[in-house]
């Protein structure tokens, strides 16, 4: 097998309890990097101390992301003015934050010939919000559900 120093320089092509050796003398272990190859290479490493690095590292990067969350707020074709400004606030809170939000219009029984009315509100919430977020997925209907996504700017 090739094998590779602890410095990165290489030992050339050794048998195994050669490099088991080496790596014993080194006080370090002897680690098989690519078993594929032609012969396999095999390094000279303090293997917990690699691990170690590498499990820092990751922990490092998983603090760094940003995890965004989907929230959903839920109206119907018949909202009052107040709770309308209620909803867009909270929508806003979420944008604000830096997450997504799902809107959707919810139609009950006859309310569905009305369906002018909730894209009118749609639409009229796509206008209010434009300052702090802009639509992902525009306003499609699926059954007695009208959605649309809405991301932060």
């Amino acid at each position: 097998m090739r094998v590779v120093g602890e410095d990165g320089e290489q030992l050339g092509v050794l048998t195994v309890p050669e490099a088991q050796k080496r790596a014993d003398e080194a006080g370090l272990d002897l680690v098989e990097v690519a078993p594929t190859a032609v012969p396999p290479v095999c390094r000279i490493m303090d293997y917990s101390k690699y691990k170690y690095e590498q499990e820092k590292s990751e922990k490092e990067a998983r603090k760094k992301q940003k995890i965004i969350h989907l929230k959903e707020v839920r109206l119907s074709p018949k909202i009052g003015e107040h709770d309308y400004q209620f909803k867009l606030k909270n929508l806003q809170e979420f944008l604000k934050r830096g997450d997504k939000a799902k809107v959707t219009m919810m139609f009950k029984g006859r309310e569905m010939a009305h369906m002018d009315l909730g894209r009118k509100i749609l639409d009229r919430l796509a206008g209010d919000i434009s300052a702090v977020g802009e639509i992902e997925e525009s306003p499609r209907l699926e059954g007695r559900i009208i959605m649309m996504v809405i991301r932060a700017k």
